[in-house]
């Protein structure tokens, strides 16, 4: 795999049991990467490992007065340096493939897995940790994948040094043999230690990327409240403990770092004492004793890739067990699907709960506890998180249809929708299984004031369409977020339209506007609507209302708010004490507001029920 090829066709199924499998699992996935990166790895230090011969055949032959050995020493000298820049660039290269390509894999799972969960991904994992997992977390992951080849060929290298050294001059080649394990191995003691503190800093900042997301996103909140202030404090320690946690992992690695430099300087020294002695005993020649010399000095540049590993052992280990654990995340009604993939069609109905939406019908659901219908929502759309009766999309189990066919069959709004940043034609560039345009959805979600704001807001866009939407559409209010939103929706037009309080944010008068909106661009089109606004509820073609978790009663909105006192509790904000001045007021308001009720029968009707209110009160 080349980076042009990015993405993979199929990033393919990880071992998500542990940290380590999984970056083992990356390593078996990146194979041919890895050993094109060990034999330029091999290259390149064979060739650097090389030079110390060279030297020491030049000097011994100038000491012999020998010209031809001189020139062979410079001809190798010159092959040396040639596989060294050879070596160099091409396992540089290697290497960054390695890393970005790993990296890319991981972040396609981590999409995938998102894109899987859903909505359930930030209940199960913090937002923040999701961030850090998907943009630190792989950073890290992939360091360690690229420096395993580089790794390995600075172990060969070394191991063949050592080897040509013995066989070269035993006498000095047994010192080197033995003192370059001893460096290698000196710094293990230390490396739990670094990596606890590691792992402390990296769980630090993972909080505070959390406190920071958390702040911007409900700025608007703080600064209504005068919290700003009180959260800019919290960031600022949590931001003081990541540098002290920071400080702390750098000490320790400075450490490591200082034993690395000391370690191969005393060996150093040992070798040129020792060497020095043997060449006054005669036994080593001076050329000898040069190459050796060297040849310790250039292995210090191997050496280092040991603290390398290291470092990258320690921060991917924590990392990849961290992007295991959200990888490993399932859905709790997972399948490979035992159906064939396909969009069933017919009535929606939910066995558990009893609710029951017919086909082509617009049904409003009416729920006293506002998590279960959060619940009951995501229940309707299949595969949810939590264990439970499947729910039958005519007579079909949505559970036994693949993922996609599933959300293909019905798609589910959140009470809280995201708006992707970009221009708005991208955010309503969306599969669409019907013929709706967006110009069509647009007005039915009464988004004309929402793009005039985008328009006066944008600098170079005079078509709304060409104007850029601010990342989760900060820039715009709740209300014009939630009508973008109910648009994009409405333009994918699917079987069955599952809204959950899509009119919370927005005004009455703009409220009626979208439930007529709605009602019509759906005409045919299955749809459920989780809301308490009497104003959609009176323009539904049924409503169910649902008692902890069960449906107890069925009937038009004036129907149940004369026979279901629950209901009417629900719906007006009102209990059964509070008799209805309340309800008459707002109902009053409704109807000196003319562009409220714009129909005459309508309005007719919420008179009629105005004067049954005021008789019963």
């Amino acid at each position: 795999m080349q980076i042009q090829d990015l993405p993979y066709p199929d990033p393919g199924v990880p071992d998500a049991r542990s940290g380590p499998r999984f970056l083992w699992w990356l390593f078996r996935n990146q194979l041919g990467g890895q050993l094109k990166s060990l034999a330029w790895g091999l290259l390149h230090f064979a060739s650097v490992a090389a030079l110390p011969f060279c030297v020491g055949v030049a000097v011994q032959a100038v000491v012999d007065r020998s010209g031809s050995r001189l020139a062979l020493a410079g001809g190798l000298l010159v092959l040396a340096c040639a596989g060294n820049a050879v070596g160099d660039t091409f396992l540089h290269r290697a290497a960054v493939t390695n890393w970005i390509t790993a990296a890319a894999r991981v972040q396609q799972l981590l999409a995938r897995k998102a894109a899987q969960l859903g909505s359930a991904l930030t209940r199960r994992v913090a937002a923040g940790e999701v961030v850090a997992v998907s943009t630190g977390d792989v950073e890290k992951i992939g360091w360690f994948v690229e420096a395993l080849s580089r790794f390995t060929a600075a172990v060969v290298t070394i191991l063949l040094v050592c080897t040509g050294l013995l066989v070269y001059q035993p006498a000095l080649g047994v010192v080197v043999a033995v003192g370059l394990p001893v460096l290698a191995l000196a710094v293990l003691p230390l490396l739990p230690r670094a990596t606890r503190r590691a792992d402390v800093q990296r769980e630090k900042a993972g909080r505070a990327t959390e406190l920071a997301s958390d702040t911007v996103a409900g700025l608007r909140v703080l600064r209504g409240i005068g919290g700003e202030e009180l959260f800019l404090e919290r960031y600022r320690r949590a931001s003081q403990e990541v540098r002290h946690a920071a400080v702390r992992s750098a000490r320790m690695w400075s450490l490591i770092t200082a034993i690395q430099v000391l370690l191969p300087g005393l060996l150093l020294i040992a070798v040129v004492w020792y060497g020095v002695h043997l060449a006054r005993q005669g036994r080593i020649t001076v050329g000898e004793l040069v190459t050796v010399y060297s040849s310790v000095m250039v292995l210090t540049y191997p050496l280092r890739h040991f603290e390398e590993i290291a470092m990258a052992y320690s921060f991917s280990r924590p990392s990849a067990k961290r992007a295991a654990g959200v990888l490993s995340l399932e859905r709790a009604t997972d399948t490979a699907g035992s159906r064939a993939a396909g969009v069933p069609s017919g009535d929606l109905y939910d066995p558990e709960s009893g609710l029951l939406a017919p086909a082509g019908r617009l049904t409003a659901v009416v729920c006293g506890d506002p998590d279960a219908a959060g619940r009951l929502a995501e229940r309707l759309g299949g595969h949810p998180s939590q264990e439970g009766t499947s729910v039958l999309l005519g007579g079909v189990p949505l559970d036994e249809l693949p993922l996609d066919s599933a959300r293909t069959a019905v798609l589910v709004q959140d009470k809280d929708p995201v708006l992707l940043s970009g221009t708005l034609r991208e955010l309503l560039d969306v599969p669409a299984a019907g013929e709706v345009e967006p110009r069509r959805a647009l007005a039915a979600a009464q988004c004309d004031d929402v793009l005039a704001a985008l328009v006066q807001g944008s600098l170079d866009a005079t078509d709304p369409m060409d104007a850029r939407i601010t990342e989760r559409g900060r820039s715009l209010s709740g209300g014009q977020r939630q009508r973008l939103a109910l648009a994009r929706s409405l333009i994918t037009d699917p079987e069955v339209l599952v809204l959950d309080e899509p009119t919370s944010a927005v005004d009455s008068h703009t409220e009626a506007r979208i439930a007529q909106g709605v009602r019509e661009l759906r005409e045919g089109r299955t749809t459920v609507v989780f809301t308490s606004s009497p104003l959609l509820l009176d323009r539904s073609d049924r409503v169910v209302f649902l008692h902890e978790g069960e449906v107890v009663a069925v009937g038009a909105h004036r129907e149940l708010v004369h026979s279901e006192p629950r209901y009417r509790a629900v719906v007006t904000r009102e209990t059964d004490d509070e008799v209805g001045p309340l309800q008459a007021d707002v109902l009053q308001e409704a109807v000196l507001q003319e562009d409220v009720v714009q129909d005459d029968v309508l309005q007719h009707d919420v008179l009629q029920e105005l004067e049954e209110i005021e008789e019963k009160a």
